[in-house]
């Protein structure tokens, strides 16, 4: 008697009378198992256009191969679904796919698909919000970056490629040793801090062997926490929160410029103190910082009432009277000074919206480009009376370093837009590449002081930040001349290396000199001393940051076994009188540009590339990192 035949679904099958009990489970297995193809099918598989179908096709001829004997209608393959019409491609989906093929409504689900794609390409077009730190981070944490609404720890593992995140602090390296000479630069900043909070609070320095404050000329008889100002923003990139509050709450509540009856120095206020202060304005966008700065550059500003515009050297805050040194070539103003506003002068327009700051430094350009240039070059000093070139002496070190430098960073902060500051420093360095840089006998690369047109084949300290200068203008002017001042960076901070080397402490010297008998070495006792100078450093890591070249942060963890061994007291550091003495006397000041400077600059040489970006950021004459417009939301902050 033939079998009679059921049927579920559309599949023949034999009835239940005529089978096995194992060959019941066998089918069932076999039904359950087309229904789960299916199901996944309708529900796993997202969106098909017109090559979604053709996926479809192959989840069936797998489950053919598998189940040959299983009776499945065979889907039509994509071309056959999609006709000559593309659009329908969108709307191939198992639940809108009916009758075989033909189509049937749309998928609801595939529409609403469609529509949150849509708001996210179009989301994608609009501006981004500002990313924002968060004021106060838990203590012993690094404080959080919050951009496009997520909460970023600054040393996590964040798209390195995207220019819009900012990181202010942590910034570990990958590598482990390198992590533990960082460890070892941070505990360095803790020990001259925590020295200096005990023996010196709201003083300028200390002295950390007599255990007193110091107080520098430049600053008058005023004692305005100088170097708590300088130390913010250090404390702050290197995770001291507790620190960085207690110095915040003094300088918020304590500093205070208007009540100083005595000069002070214009430019070393400016770097140190607006400087400062607008640094640390960018990394925590609170804006009572710029107040203070714009508090204290208002002070400044009778400095500028000359008849050329050219600022005096010293100020009296209370008084508003100005004046030069009478040493400087008869009262002259001094090239570096003058021609170092331009970086805080300029961001301080820009965050307060008062264009005066701008007006000054405009002045001042305008003076400088319009003067008639010896050979090309920059004398340091200059009559702000009469607007003329005092004794032609020209340096790359002590009187004239960072008017250089600020061409250069003038130009890069504003975004490239600054055309003026590019071409003032590309005419600067060519004439001091003709005229004063030079090689020794033994392939040293050196820059020379000039006077009076006569080479003193004397090298400032100061003038090692120019190996890290000519590689940075190399690395993003792109000019003719880029390979050449990349070579003469390399070549600068190599001789500056030497310098420290050839020494017994293994630190360098006020300045060196380079004759038949000598090179790279102090001749004279009173360019022996070492005064916990950053420039060397300061060259160490730009070049890191830009070749790669592990031998800098080689000679920068030299630089840091040398201050420990001989610049480390018990109560903070202090600069040596003699670097060619191994048992040398020691000054007994503890600068506050080693808090700023020498520390910050050690610390990201082992840091990763990522915190205080050179993408992002240009550093002050005092390393105070103030953000470039354009490359760095943290350029300007909501007012709260």
């Amino acid at each position: 008697m033939a079998a009679k035949m059921g049927r579920i679904a559309g599949l023949a099958f034999p009835s239940r009378r005529t089978i096995k009990l194992k060959e019941r489970y066998i089918f069932l297995i076999l039904v359950l198992t087309v229904i789960v193809f299916s199901i996944t099918t309708i529900f796993l598989i997202p969106d098909l256009r017109s090559s979604s179908a053709d996926k479809v096709y192959q989840v069936y001829v797998h489950v053919q191969n598998a189940a040959p004997d299983i009776l499945i209608p065979q889907p039509s393959s994509a071309n056959e679904l999609v006709g000559d019409n593309p659009d329908k491609a969108e709307l191939v989906h198992w639940g809108g796919i009916n009758k075989h093929g033909q189509m049937d409504e749309p998928d609801p689900h595939l529409l609403s698909d469609k529509e949150r794609l849509k708001k996210k390409i179009d989301a994608s077009e609009t501006i981004l919000e500002k990313p924002k730190v968060q004021d106060k981070a838990e203590d012993g944490e690094a404080p959080v970056i919050k951009h496009r609404g997520h909460e970023l720890r600054p040393d996590s593992d964040v798209d390195n490629t995207d220019k819009s995140v900012v990181i202010t602090s942590g910034g570990e390296d990958n590598e482990d040793d390198v992590r533990k000479k960082r460890d070892t630069v941070k505990q360095m900043m803790a020990h001259a801090w925590k020295n200096y909070e005990e023996y010196a609070w709201g003083g300028n320095e200390l002295r950390p062997i007599s255990l007193k404050t110091h107080n520098p000329g430049i600053f008058g008889a005023a004692q305005l926490g100088a170097t708590i100002i300088d130390a913010l923003d250090t404390l702050y990139i290197m995770g001291f929160t507790k620190e960085f509050e207690k110095a915040k709450q003094w300088t918020l509540e304590n500093l205070n410029f208007s009540s100083v009856g005595s000069d002070i120095s214009v430019f070393e206020t400016n770097i140190r103190f607006v400087g400062g202060l607008l640094t640390v304005y960018a990394l925590t966008g609170d804006y009572a910082f710029a107040a203070k700065a714009d508090e204290i550059a208002q002070l400044l500003l009778p400095a500028f009432n000359t008849p050329t515009g050219i600022p005096n050297a010293l100020i009296n805050a209370k008084t508003g009277i100005g004046k030069n040194y009478n040493w400087a070539s008869g009262g002259a103003a001094i090239l570096s000074e003058f021609g170092t506003l331009h970086l805080e002068f300029s961001y301080l327009s820009d965050v307060t919206g008062n264009p005066v700051y701008r007006e000054k430094i405009e002045q001042v350009r305008k003076v400088i480009r319009e003067i008639p240039k010896p050979n090309g070059l920059y004398p340091n000093y200059l009559n702000s009376r009469t607007g003329k070139w005092g004794q032609t002496h020209m340096s790359l070190g002590a009187l004239g370093d960072s008017f250089y430098e600020y061409l250069l960073k003038a130009y890069l902060q504003s975004g490239k837009e600054d055309s003026d500051a590019r071409t003032l420093y590309i005419e600067a360095m060519e004439a001091i590449d003709k005229w004063m840089i030079r090689e020794s006998r033994s392939g040293l690369l050196y820059v020379s002081d000039m006077k009076y047109e006569r080479l003193e084949h004397k090298m400032d300290h100061l003038a090692c930040f120019s190996g890290g200068m000519f590689a940075l203008g190399a690395h993003t002017l792109h000019d003719s001349s880029a390979a050449r001042h990349m070579d003469i960076g390399k070549g600068l901070t190599n001789t500056c290396h030497e310098s420290y080397i050839r020494s017994e402490t293994g630190l360098g010297p006020e300045a060196f000199r380079f004759s038949d008998g000598l090179e790279a070495r102090a001749l004279k006792s009173n360019e022996k001393y070492y005064i916990l100078r950053p420039e060397v450093v300061e060259s160490y890591f730009i070049l890191w940051r830009l070749t790669k070249d592990k031998k800098y942060r080689e000679w920068g963890w030299e630089a840091v076994q040398a201050l420990e061994a001989h610049c480390r007291v018990d109560h903070g550091y202090s600069g040596i009188k003699n670097v060619y003495n191994i048992n040398s006397q020691k000054d007994d000041v503890q600068q506050s540009f080693l808090l700023a400077e020498t520390l910050k600059y050690l610390y990201l040489l082992f840091s990763d590339d990522r915190l205080i970006s050179l993408d992002q950021w240009v550093f002050n004459t005092e390393a105070h990192p103030l953000p470039i417009k354009g490359s760095n939301p943290f350029y300007l902050h909501e007012k709260r």
